[in-house]
């Protein structure tokens, strides 16, 4: 009888592509799984929770910058008007 062997969580990813990947790579695993891997099952959703957050942080801070720059665009064009 062989041991299943454990995956090695991985760092936490630094930047929106990695995070990305990471989700892509974990969901694609999952989901071509014919049994789940229950050895592995909590290494894969924390590394996966660990990229989504750095997603949703990039996400929003994209998303505040965007809502500065229209407002300051906004507030540019109405002075001129």
């Amino acid at each position: 009888m062989t041991t299943p062997t454990r995956r090695r969580k991985k760092a936490t990813p630094k930047t929106f592509k990695a995070a990305y990947d990471i989700l892509k790579t974990n969901a694609a695993e999952l989901q071509q799984q014919d049994e789940p891997d229950i050895d592995n099952l909590m290494t894969t959703v924390e590394e996966s929770i660990a990229a989504y957050r750095v997603c949703e942080t990039r996400i929003n801070a994209v998303q505040q910058a965007l809502d500065a720059a229209f407002a300051e665009e906004k507030s540019t064009s109405s002075v001129d008007s």
